[in-house]
């Protein structure tokens, strides 16, 4: 399929994340995306892809729906709460900018403002690593460089400080350094510094999975951190080497047959493994990105051109009035292969959402 096939035509990617937001939008009110109240990444990614839409179709009802989201929860002084004890409360951040931008409302750049704030409290590891959570103390999770980097580089950017372009570069240096397995060239999920975790490899400290969806969010990270920094030369070269390596050991596990991904990516012959929609959407994102800037060259269309059409064919029903995406892992832990493969799957969870209309953007540009 090195060509797109007829079932996929150029406005396809585009209508079907249309539908995809207007799926959400005619269940939810902006003001009650799941979990409702809570400032956090699973309505962050999936306004994310909202924005990219918007960006491409110019529809103010868009727009309106991302600021009603985050005009429920900042108040007119800026105030906003959040755990300010992990990197997942920062990545609705990024939309911050895009909404001060258009409105020149400075409420937004005061939340950026404590966001921003709440990165100086976060614990690290001995190296300066970011720990998770709290609760996960000494450990490193892929999801990480995701869940901060991008708002970290809008941040410099927007207040010119530096320092924190070459945090983030040391952020992805230490996963690269303590979770790569040069085995695959996969990452895996986490990684305890003290080595203490039940799932910890007694040697590397790292948990033995590769988990599809955070493999994917390092992946993601990488294309979305190289497209904020831009043309700045501040040693992001190392983030093009590691898409250079990284997305070859992705396409050596898409499912033939398919096109698509397995939850526990390396493992998809194990009759207990099952193929999942959220990493899937992720790694078609960074890799037609990847395409699109000419990292990788334009032999990896067809691992796009198969994906997509896998995951209409197998995760995605729809009609001319309804959306479904099917086979989303819900919110994941780092652990062993049997407890990722025994994570219950949800349906137009704001996870595959996101990860489905980013994913869908993504291709659609390289089709244009």
């Amino acid at each position: 399929m090195g060509k797109t096939t007829d079932k996929v035509r150029k406005e396809t990617p585009l209508m079907m994340a249309e539908k995809a937001c207007q799926a959400l939008m005619n269940t939810f009110r902006a003001e009650d995306l799941p979990p409702v109240n809570w400032f956090h990444y699973h309505q962050g990614v999936f306004l994310y892809g909202m924005y990219r839409v918007w960006e491409e179709t110019g529809k103010e009802e868009y727009f309106n729906y991302i600021k009603a989201y985050f005009d429920h929860l900042i108040d007119e002084e800026g105030n906003v709460v959040f755990e300010r004890d992990q990197l997942d409360s920062i990545m609705p951040g990024i939309l911050l900018f895009p909404l001060y931008e258009k409105t020149k409302n400075p409420k937004y750049m005061i939340a950026a403002k404590k966001l921003r704030s709440a990165l100086d409290t976060i614990n690290r590891t001995t190296e300066n690593g970011f720990w998770h959570k709290e609760k996960y103390p000494y450990q490193m999770w892929l999801d990480g460089l995701f869940m901060g980097g991008p708002f970290m580089l809008m941040y410099s950017n927007h207040f010119q400080e530096e320092e924190l372009i070459q945090h983030v570069i040391l952020q992805e240096k230490l996963m690269r350094k303590h979770m790569t397995d040069p085995k695959t060239g996969l990452l895996f999920h986490a990684w305890d510094e003290k080595n203490v975790q039940p799932w910890a490899d007694p040697e590397t400290g790292c948990s033995p999975d590769f988990w599809g969806r955070s493999v994917g969010w390092y992946g993601a990270a990488l294309i979305d951190l190289l497209e904020v920094l831009g043309e700045k030369k501040r040693g992001q070269e190392e983030w093009i080497q590691s898409l250079q390596s990284f997305i070859p050991a992705i396409v050596k596990f898409q499912d033939e047959q398919s096109g698509l991904w397995y939850n526990v990516v390396d493992k998809g012959e194990r009759p207990d493994n099952w193929l999942e929609s959220s990493c899937s959407a992720l790694f078609l994102y960074f890799i037609a990105k990847a395409i699109k800037h000419g990292i990788v060259d334009d032999s990896y269309r067809e691992v796009c051109d198969k994906a997509y059409a896998g995951l209409l064919e197998h995760m995605v029903e729809s009609d001319d009035s309804s959306f479904t995406l099917k086979g989303i892992v819900i919110g994941t832990s780092a652990g062993t292969y049997d407890y990722y493969v025994s994570r219950p799957t949800s349906e137009n969870d704001l996870h595959g959402m996101g990860a489905f209309i980013l994913g869908s953007m993504a291709y659609y540009d390289l089709l244009k």
